[in-house]
């Protein structure tokens, strides 16, 4: 049985929440950017950058990178592309297990 102590769980559920809506926005972004990209490419036009890229994978859109990456068949080979890539998805995923962590256990969560 989980149980909270005041509003203060309620708010690291907001916490986690406001998360996963950042997450979903910059993964849709992050997918859409590899398509327009791969395009661009293809046209051999403007081109987005890459930190742009990586910039958005760190923000949490990594899951719709990779996703782009597989679909659009797009940024898979490059190495060093793929390297920076894993890199963020870690400090992503590193940054965002602390702030979660931090946000619950500020709260009184008890699970039993």
């Amino acid at each position: 049985m989980v149980s909270f102590d005041s509003n203060v769980g309620f708010d690291s559920l907001l916490v986690v929440g406001f998360y996963l809506l950042i997450v979903l926005v910059a993964s849709v972004l992050s997918y859409c950017f590899y398509g327009w990209d791969k395009r661009q490419a293809r046209l051999k036009r403007w081109r987005v950058p890459e930190k742009t890229l990586h910039g958005l994978a760190l923000l949490g859109g990594w899951p719709g990178a990779l996703l782009g990456q597989k679909h659009f068949r797009h940024k898979t080979y490059k190495r060093s592309f793929q390297i920076t890539f894993w890199i963020t998805v870690f400090a992503h995923c590193l940054i965002a297990g602390i702030v979660i962590y931090a946000a619950f256990k500020s709260s009184e969560v008890s699970v039993f």
